[in-house]
């Protein structure tokens, strides 16, 4: 199986991120948008859980599935914070044995699912600074192949944040999140999931918004995010993540705006 650390070797990677699906209506969406994006040729893509058995074998069946009946390389979420150490390891070794190479490891967010244990592991402590939460980040990434950020919405927090871990002696790559707000509830949303929208960009949102109403206000989301991109590509990140919340539509647009996917990179 492909390894993401070796694509990163090669140069810049575009990545797609879904969560598994929790009902039949939900699989057929994103049946769909797997459909719209894999002739992408995505690097890689990644498949999210949020603890409990059955968001975990969810994750695990979707990831497998993808592995030995499409062309995607596949990587699974893992997080700590609703695992014992044997349950981890038990984890591990099913990925391993379904041909799993790819793992993406994290804390977590304290899990919903009424299954989910209280797990044994500290996980990423909760900084009380920024410079505590860098030498954390630091610390992880040390032993890490490469890591992906939280979404953000302007290029110097992803430039400040990989500066700082340069500095520590750090220079594993860090893949910038990118999540298309393509509508002002998802805007609405965003500081409760971390990453709230700087006053600017909820100014030219609401703008569409009175423009020209719904629409106006994805064509505006997805020109943000294309703005985005452009410029962490043109400072030389290694990469793009994108955030697609199982639909397809903004991250097939910021592609061809962006000039990507196969025949098209330059």
């Amino acid at each position: 199986m492909t390894r993401i650390v070796d694509l990163l070797a090669a140069g810049p990677t575009y990545s797609f991120e879904f969560f598994p699906p929790k009902n039949d209506k939900e699989l057929t969406t994103l049946a769909h948008t797997l459909s719209e994006l894999q002739p992408l040729e995505p690097s890689f893509v990644s498949v999210t859980y949020r603890g409990g058995a059955a968001s975990r074998q969810r994750t695990f069946d979707l990831v497998t599935g993808m592995l030995h009946t499409t062309k995607l390389v596949p990587m699974a979420h893992l997080i700590c914070v609703a695992h014992t150490r044997l349950e981890l390891a038990d984890i591990l070794v099913s990925l391993r044995k379904a041909g799993v190479e790819n793992l993406m490891a994290l804390g977590g967010d304290p899990p919903t699912d009424p299954d989910a244990g209280p797990g044994e592991l500290a996980g990423h402590p909760r900084s009380p600074d920024i410079a505590s939460d860098r030498d954390n980040l630091a610390a992880k990434l040390r032993l890490a192949d490469f890591g992906v950020t939280q979404f953000f919405f302007e290029a110097d927090e992803y430039r400040s944040l990989v500066s700082d871990v340069r500095e520590r002696g750090v220079e594993t790559p860090v893949l910038p999140g990118i999540l298309p707000v393509t509508s002002l509830s998802t805007m609405g949303r965003l500081g409760g999931m971390g990453a709230a929208a700087p006053a600017w960009m909820e100014e030219r949102l609401r703008a569409a918004d009175t423009r020209g109403g719904t629409e106006a206000v994805r064509k505006e989301g997805v020109e943000l995010a294309t703005e985005l991109c452009s410029e962490l590509l043109a400072s030389g990140v290694p990469g793009l993540h994108f955030y697609t919340f199982n639909t397809s539509s903004a991250t097939r647009e910021i592609y061809a705006a962006l000039g990507l996917g196969p025949n098209l990179a330059t």
